[in-house]
């Protein structure tokens, strides 16, 4: 008897949020799936765990082929809290993380909680998809994610891929009639600049804001994920956990051979 596949869904913006309503979407016509989402929004945790105060995890909902939790900690406890307890005695098929409110193209995915939560799933040898829309509004339109993320899922699900697998996809804004297709690139080279705003709060206490603009150090290299969303393309990035810089290597180890 063939076995149901098991989708662990997760996010970065929170249980109650819009893009993990859109991710329940693109994850149940595949399978059985559970959720567990933080509490509270966990943007920019990248791979962030908590180790210094309790977690409380609690069930929010329960029908067929689905189960919610809401867990007090970061993407990156949500997905070990489903691995190492809740599901420990199973097997997960795949991890769909997000879809997040905001791009995770280019140096974002390594602040990402989302993506931070995609690559911890894959730690466990399960293929993982971080699902990310170019929009940050709250009431931003998931059609389009949730159609492209059905079609991603679908293929890679079951798929006979090389382990670990973690994919960061990035969905541009617009109706699903307006994208003009998928294409697998690379992450561009770039890089954040920002600004620290000072203000003064009613005691006279400075406090600050931050704020800042991505720098994209190739605007015009085709093969990256920023043009693709720039010019209506659905970006799919595979990520790798080895930051060895192996450039480098060979030079250093002449440089600083004793």
């Amino acid at each position: 008897m063939n076995r149901e596949p098991l989708i662990l869904v997760t996010n970065d913006d929170g249980y109650a949020s819009k893009g993990l309503a859109a991710a329940i979407e693109v994850a149940r016509p595949f399978g059985r799936v559970v959720v567990v989402a933080p509490e509270t929004v966990q943007s920019g945790m990248s791979q962030a765990i908590t180790m210094n105060a309790p977690l409380f995890l609690r069930r929010i909902r329960e029908e067929e082929n689905l189960t919610v939790y809401a867990f007090s900690g970061t993407p990156v406890d949500c997905v070990k809290m489903a691995f190492d307890y809740l599901l420990r005695d199973e097997r997960v098929d795949l991890v769909v993380s997000g879809i997040n409110h905001g791009s995770n193209a280019a140096v974002n995915v390594l602040y990402s909680g989302t993506m931070g939560a995609a690559i911890e799933g894959s730690f466990y040898g399960c293929p993982a998809i971080g699902l990310s829309l170019t929009d940050h509004a709250a009431d931003a339109d998931f059609d389009a994610s949730v159609l492209w993320g059905r079609r991603i899922v679908g293929q890679i699900l079951g798929a006979d891929l090389p382990r670990p697998l973690c994919l960061n996809v990035n969905i541009p804004v617009g109706r699903p009639e307006a994208i003009r297709g998928l294409r697998v690139a690379r992450q561009t080279r770039g890089f954040w600049r920002e600004e620290f705003y000072r203000r003064e709060d009613p005691r006279g206490r400075e406090y600050f804001w931050l704020t800042g603009d991505f720098v994209n150090a190739e605007p015009q290299a085709e093969d990256t994920d920023e043009w693709l969303l720039a010019h209506g393309y659905v970006s799919v990035v595979p990520v790798q956990v080895d930051l060895t810089d192996y450039a480098q290597t060979r030079r250093l180890g002449e440089l600083l051979h004793e």
